[in-house]
C-alpha cells in the first residue's frame, strides 16, 4: 500500500509565559527594565517578578523527534496518558498548527474532528455549516449535495437542520460534526476523543462508520482514544506516545499490550508514596494485598476459587468523628472497563478508621482468564478522602492451566458461568 502520511523528526515547542505585550515600544520597555534589574512594568496586579520561576524564554516540548509512516487504508490508534502529546500530534497532522521542527509529507485530503464543532460557525444553520465544512475541505457544492441526506440521517438532526448550531446541545453538535467529517470525500479521517460527548449508541455508530471507511472504502483513519476496547476493535496499527516521544509503534494489539504493561509497571510503586491520586491526606491508602484461602499473598488466582482483597490505610483522628466512611474496590479489565465492584457501604455505614485495614472476601471469583486492575476509593460524609486508579492488579487463570497448560478461549466474555450438561 502507498504511504499517505510520513512524519520525519517532528517536534513541537510551546513557550511558557507571556510572549509579547503587543507593541514594539512596550516590548522594548520591558526588555530595558529587565536589563536594569527593575520590575517588569507590565506585570499584572498580584504578580511578582520572582526569578526563581521559569523565565519568559522557557519552552515546553509537547512532541520530540517523532518519526513514523502510515499507509493507505490503515486504522491507527494513538494512545498514551493525558499530556503525552496526542492531541498536539493530530493538530499538526490536520494543519491546525505548524511543527517547530521536522516535516510531514501527506498525500490526500484530510477531514478532522478535533474538538466539538471544530470549523462550525455558531450563527449558521446546520445545513449551512455542512456546506461550509465541505467547502473548507475543497469539495464542490454538487459533491456535498450528493452526500447531504446521508449526513443528516446519520447525525439524526433533520428536525433542526435549519436551526443555528449555537442552539444545538453538545451531543447534537458532535453528532453533526462527526457525520460531516466521516461522509465528505476525504482520504484521511482524523478523530480525537470527542466521541465521549455522544451517548453509547452514537459512539457505537461512530466506531462502526470509522471501521467502514477504513476497511470498506480504503480510507486512512487516525483515532485518539483512552478506550482500549475501541482501539482494539477498530485499529490494525497502534502508536504509543509518552512524554511527547514515540514510545512504541506496531500492530493495534501489540500497542495495547505494551501500554497496559507500562501501566501495570507504574502501579508497582508503594501506595503510600504514590502521588498519582486524589486525596485530602486525612486517610491515605498504604497497601493492597491479594490472598488465597490459606492467607498466602499472591498475584495469580484460579477461576471460581477464593480471593481476598486486603486494603491497608492510615487515618487521622479527625475521621473517627465522621458519620459515614466507606472504602470501595473497583475491578477493571485491561482495557479500563469496569467488570465488578465491591463497597463496604453495601454492608456497613462506616468502617473503623483506627483499625487501619479492611478486607473484601470473595468466596468464588468468577472472572474469566486475564489480567485485572484495581481502583481504590474512600469517601466520608464530607467528600472524597483518597482515590487511586490502577492501584494494583492480579491475574485469573483456568484451573487446567496448572495441570495440562490448556487455556480458555480468548474474548469469551468477562464472567465464567457455572453450568451443568444433561443429555
Amino acid at each position: 500500500m502507498p504511504t499517505v502520511i510520513k512524519v520525519e523528526n517532528l517536534s513541537k515547542a510551546y513557550q511558557i509565559g507571556q510572549i509579547g505585550t503587543g507593541t514594539l515600544q512596550s516590548d522594548f520597555r520591558r526588555w530595558y527594565a529587565k536589563a536594569r534589574g527593575k520590575e517588569d512594568p507590565f506585570l499584572k496586579i498580584g504578580e511578582t517578578n520572582d526569578r526563581t520561576t521559569k523565565s519568559e524564554g522557557d519552552v515546553v516540548w509537547s512532541l520530540k523527534d517523532i518519526n513514523f509512516e502510515i499507509e493507505q487504508g490503515d486504522a491507527v490508534g494513538i494512545i498514551g496518558r493525558n499530556g503525552a502529546g496526542k492531541s498536539t500530534l493530530l493538530k499538526i497532522l490536520s494543519r491546525v498548527t505548524a511543527p517547530t521542527t521536522g516535516k510531514i509529507t501527506g498525500n490526500g485530503r484530510v477531514a478532522s474532528l478535533l474538538e466539538v464543532g471544530t470549523g462550525f460557525h455558531p450563527e449558521l444553520t446546520g445545513r449551512e455549516n455542512i456546506y461550509l465544512n465541505g467547502a473548507i475541505l475543497g469539495m464542490r457544492k454538487k459533491e456535498i449535495t450528493h452526500k447531504f441526506d446521508e449526513i443528516v440521517d446519520f447525525a439524526g438532526v433533520e428536525r433542526y437542520i435549519d436551526t443555528p448550531v449555537k442552539r444545538y446541545s453538545s451531543g447534537m453538535y458532535v453528532r453533526l460534526a462527526f457525520a460531516v467529517a466521516a461522509h465528505l470525500e476525504s482520504e484521511i479521517l482524523i478523530v480525537d476523543e470527542v466521541l465521549a460527548v455522544g451517548d453509547a449508541e452514537f459512539q457505537k455508530k461512530c466506531l462502526g462508520k470509522m471501521g467502514e471507511v477504513s476497511k470498506g472504502e480504503g480510507k486512512t483513519v487516525l483515532f485518539v482514544s483512552h478506550n482500549m476496547a475501541a482501539v482494539r476493535n477498530l485499529c490494525n496499527k497502534g502508536i504509543i506516545l509518552k512524554n511527547g516521544e514515540l514510545n512504541f509503534k506496531g500492530t493495534g494489539e501489540e500497542a495495547i499490550d505494551a501500554y497496559i504493561t507500562n501501566q501495570i509497571e507504574v502501579s508497582k510503586l508503594s501506595l503510600n508514596d504514590l502521588e498519582r491520586r486524589q486525596t485530602r491526606n486525612r486517610l491515605r491508602f498504604t497497601d493492597i494485598c491479594f490472598k488465597d484461602e490459606n492467607g498466602i499473598s499472591k498475584k495469580d488466582f484460579i477461576v471460581g476459587r477464593f480471593l481476598e482483597i486486603e486494603v491497608s490505610f492510615i487515618a487521622i483522628e479527625e475521621l473517627y468523628m465522621c458519620k459515614t466512611l466507606r472504602v470501595d474496590v473497583g475491578i477493571n479489565d485491561i482495557y479500563g472497563n469496569r467488570v465488578t465492584w465491591a463497597s463496604t457501604a453495601m454492608l456497613i455505614d462506616k468502617i473503623d478508621p483506627e483499625k487501619g485495614s479492611v478486607s473484601f472476601i470473595i468466596q468464588k471469583i468468577l472472572l474469566n482468564e486475564g489480567a485485572y486492575n484495581v481502583n481504590l476509593f474512600c469517601e466520608s460524609n464530607e467528600g472524597i478522602e483518597d482515590w487511586i486508579e490502577n492501584a494494583s492488579g492480579f491475574n485469573m487463570l483456568f484451573e487446567d492451566f496448572y495441570k495440562t497448560g490448556r487455556r480458555l478461549p480468548e474474548r469469551q466474555g468477562v464472567f465464567v458461568s457455572e453450568f451443568q450438561i444433561f443429555q
